[in-house]
């Protein structure tokens, strides 16, 4: 039996830069077009072990497609002023798991047990982890969300449930997060979501991008 790809995250193009001073241009560290097969030395994925969960590159894409939750973290541990900025997309079109909800990222994730990389895609196993994080159209496209994840609290830093703020179907989105002298932003095709000055901010940490159940 062929098997159906229903929730389908597309990642088209992953790009870090640097803030080096004000007088200085940006400086790339990484990107990633997807081109070949994951770069397995670069990414970690976190997901249940079922088969009918599904991590893959196609055609310039990184497309995920699980049950259960993916976490697909770039290896590099990151610091000091960044820029990370990627497309992305959830595909509705009439299957199985369809399910518009949860266009999800965590960043300067540290893990204070030491225990980064053990995880299984389950969302509650990230509860212990300090980091950011953003859930777009998280609760079934109902909210869309910044928490700041730290020591076991998970406080909400700014929230909204406008539709303007929340998920259309088959929409290519350009995210970008930036991290500078303590000031976060994460904007959407040029739009700034939300920005916060962190006087306690985290300085360094992963990156990761988030799938969670999907119908």
């Amino acid at each position: 039996m062929k098997r159906q790809i229903s929730f389908i995250t597309l990642l088209l193009l992953f790009v870090f830069s640097y803030f080096k001073t004000e007088a200085q241009r940006e400086q790339l560290l990484f990107e990633d077009h997807f081109s070949t097969v994951l770069d397995t030395t670069k990414w970690f994925i976190e997901k249940q072990k079922a088969d009918s969960e599904i991590v893959i590159t196609k055609n310039g894409k990184l497309l995920l497609d699980t049950y259960g939750g993916a976490t697909i973290w770039y290896k590099k541990e990151l610091s000091g002023n960044i820029r990370i900025s990627y497309k992305r997309k959830i595909i509705i079109a009439g299957r199985k798991n369809d399910r518009l909800s949860d266009l999800n990222q965590f960043w300067m994730a540290t893990d204070p047990k030491g225990k980064m990389f053990t995880r299984h895609g389950g969302f509650a196993e990230y509860d212990s982890l300090d980091m950011y994080y953003v859930g777009m159209g998280g609760n079934y496209n109902k909210t869309t969300r910044f928490r700041k994840y730290n020591n076991g609290d998970k406080k909400i830093i700014a929230a909204f449930s406008d539709s303007l703020h929340l998920l259309q179907a088959n929409k290519e989105y350009l995210i970008e997060i930036t991290i500078k002298d303590g000031l976060i932003q994460f904007a959407v095709d040029g739009a700034i979501y939300f920005t916060w000055k962190d006087e306690q901010p985290f300085l360094h940490g992963y990156f990761g991008i988030r799938s969670t159940r999907s119908r």
